[in-house]
């Protein structure tokens, strides 16, 4: 494992993008077409708590970072996509050094069509141990890269939180993985519609579990990954989202 961390992140100047961007935040898109200081790599910050659920941001990779559940989106599957441009480069993409921790499975089950990568699509996977930070990992789609919009982070963002659920695990890390594929999205947009659309599940279930029909939430922390370029800029559209959220 430190010689995975040692390649991720032992680039002299490295620019890791973020990995989860998302919210229907307006005050901080403009911003983060500005360049800002980058912050150091294993950074983490509380951005705050919703519903008792601790929000974490790091400065890490999906490869590197440590939870119970790993979660990484990819777009539907052209053929080399996270290797040439647009992508990111090989030393600086997320997503190619989670595709080489797990010896190229991410990018045979994308090219055989096992897993499409369809809008909203899922795929779990138990990497073996040792091989990443995280001890589950689940792939979720985002479909055409031609046809993003950011509105769709909040469905992903629902999409994640019910499997989070569903497998009952304590911690969670969400990357995006949006600017590795090459795609120019809003950063504090993005980030802040993973939120509401994570929170907008918990709630749902937190009701079911008042009705005595769901079991127990166990799920207590959400890592929300970025890079050392986009940390801040995530974090306001994080900690918005999170106002948002608490003020209702």
């Amino acid at each position: 494992m430190q010689n995975l961390i040692s390649k991720y992140f032992g680039i002299s100047k490295i620019l890791l993008v973020a990995a989860l961007v998302g919210g229907s935040i307006t005050n901080y898109v403009s911003a983060q077409q500005t360049a800002e200081v980058k912050t150091a790599v294993g950074t983490k910050k509380v951005w705050g708590t919703v519903d008792g659920v601790t929000i974490e941001g790091l400065v890490n990779g999906p490869s590197a970072a440590v939870a119970d559940l790993q979660i990484a989106c990819v777009f539907e599957y052209t053929e080399g996509d996270i290797f040439k441009s647009p992508a990111l480069p090989a030393e600086l993409n997320g997503m190619v050094h989670l595709d080489e921790a797990l010896k190229g499975i991410i990018t045979e089950v994308r090219k055989t069509g096992k897993f499409k990568g369809y809008a909203l699509e899922t795929l779990l996977m138990d990497p073996p141990k040792g091989s990443m930070g995280s001890k589950k990992l689940l792939l979720i789609g985002l479909g055409d890269r031609n046809n993003f919009d950011a509105e769709l982070m909040k469905k992903v963002g629902s999409v994640a939180m019910r499997e989070v659920l569903r497998l009952k695990v304590q911690t969670v890390s969400f990357a995006s993985d949006i600017k590795d594929a090459g795609i120019d999205s809003p950063t504090a947009l993005v980030a802040g519609n993973v939120v509401l659309g994570a929170f907008d599940a918990y709630r749902a279930q937190a009701y079911l579990n008042t009705q005595h029909v769901s079991e127990k939430m166990t799920v207590k922390k959400l890592i929300l990954l970025a890079g050392p370029s986009f940390f801040t800029v995530a974090g306001g559209g994080i900690k918005e989202a999170i106002d948002q959220l608490n003020a209702k």
